[in-house]
């Protein structure tokens, strides 16, 4: 494959946009040198990159489309809806039906505001906790992302610009460890507003009385307590991971997949918080979500025909189904080049990531973009193997076809004690690390 123009204009875009993307996980860093495709347009699983290279998708919209790019239902009610207006000065009748369709999906909300962006829908999840318990502190699981707000990014590595005394307002518990989080509530005694993590993730599921042993804490020591479903509403189940687990949330914040990539989040709960935000309440009133562009009804619109397949068909299901084979050829082939403890798709089918280690068994930036550079070489784009509704039996056949090229090569440095003479240029790096080294430009 021929990269060309999409390194001429990536080249232009770091000189117009930091960092040369508008998300840090799509940073051309997260990809072998001069192998980073500017994109131009996608269809179900497959995109077209500047140089008419075709690619089968994974990790789709940073996972948050599920039913595939272009999806006529969704485009239709958009498109439709665009002829109607996007933006008034009050409610639309659209605002109502998606609420009365969203609290359909999700039993466990009584009342749901709409937002842009999952970050805001869970910073406002943060601002409600601490007004409706007159507390600070923030406890949150150990997991990779939650907010691009202060509160959170104060403890993230790449945490430069955020006072000090907000970093010291979060803290951290252990997921699957009771113990860890009633440390916390020990520790920082009628401190802690909200106890707040992701129900499951790709590569973690909850043991058995985690998720409920953690709404007991939350009741005794007066916490609320907050899922971020950005990830796994939609993907999961409609309703979330916690009508898959049976535990409800005092509050969840929702985004990614509910839009099928069109922009939209959402902030739920129980009418007693939410309405803390609203003008039923004697209370001080809490500024909750007021965006002007939180109930544009192309974002609207969107949801609701996304809804309407959830409610229609299982795309769910499809994910699994597909995500399981896919998983099931790539570790069978990976076993056969002696490679099954370097290389092995894991984690949950609808949702799953891969392993790249090396010859001592570590994780390996090296290794991993190797992998990445072969897959890219043979028609596969994608920092991990997360499905969509759209991948099917061909999709799947290509990328384990391709794997298996790979994982030749793969053998070959392994063998040879390293990636070099296989990769050019430098390995990928964390996208949230504290310097630009070692993919400084």
């Amino acid at each position: 494959m021929r990269f060309g123009e999409s390194v001429r204009a990536q080249r232009r875009l770091h000189e117009l946009v930091p960092g040369g993307a508008h998300t840090y996980a799509r940073g051309s860093d997260q990809y072998p040198e001069d192998m980073a495709p500017v994109l131009r347009r996608g269809k179900g699983s497959r995109v077209w990159d500047l140089d008419g290279n075709e690619f089968v998708e994974y990790g789709m919209g940073l996972r948050s489309v599920t039913l595939g790019h272009a999806f006529p239902p969704v485009c239709e009610a958009v498109a439709n809806q665009l002829a109607e207006g996007v933006s008034f000065t009050r409610p639309t009748e659209l605002e109502l039906a998606a609420a009365e369709d969203f609290l359909r999906l999700v039993p466990g909300a009584e009342m749901v505001k709409f937002a842009k962006n999952g970050s805001d829908a869970t910073t406002a999840a943060v601002r409600l906790s601490r007004a409706a318990t007159g507390r600070d502190m923030v406890a949150i699981a150990d997991q990779p992302f939650y907010s691009t707000a202060d509160w959170f990014v104060g403890q993230l590595e790449m945490r430069s610009g955020v006072p000090e005394d907000e970093r010291g307002r979060t803290v951290r518990f252990r997921y699957n460890d009771l113990g860890s989080l009633r440390e916390c509530f020990e520790r920082f005694p009628g401190q802690i507003a909200c106890v707040l993590l992701e129900a499951a993730t790709a590569l973690a599921e909850p043991e058995p009385g985690f998720l409920q042993g953690i709404r007991a804490l939350c009741d005794r020591f007066g916490a609320v307590l907050v899922f971020d479903e950005i990830i796994t509403g939609f993907r999961w189940s409609a309703g979330g991971a916690q009508s898959v687990y049976g535990v409800v949330p005092d509050l969840s914040t929702w985004g990614k997949a509910m839009g099928n990539g069109f922009a939209i989040a959402a902030l739920a709960g129980r009418r007693e918080l939410m309405e803390l935000g609203g003008l039923r309440t004697d209370q001080r009133r809490t500024f909750l979500l007021s965006t002007t562009n939180g109930p544009e009804t192309i974002g609207l619109a969107a949801f609701r025909a996304v809804a309407r397949v959830y409610t229609e068909q299982d795309p769910v299901a499809a994910m699994e189904r597909s995500g399981r084979a896919l998983a099931e050829g790539i570790n069978a082939l990976a076993a056969e080049h002696g490679l099954e403890e370097a290389v092995r798709v894991i984690g949950r089918p609808s949702c799953a990531v891969f392993t790249t280690k090396d010859a001592d068994g570590k994780p390996s930036q090296e290794f991993r973009t190797l992998w990445l550079a072969e897959l890219l070489a043979r028609g596969v784009l994608g920092q991990s193997f997360v499905v969509s509704a759209a991948h099917d039996e061909t999709d799947i056949a290509h990328t384990i076809e391709a794997a298996g090229h790979a994982l030749t090569v793969y053998r070959k440095a392994l063998d040879s004690g390293g990636v070099t003479g296989f990769l050019r240029g430098g390995p990928v790096a964390p996208a949230l690390r504290a310097h630009a080294a070692p993919r400084r430009l």
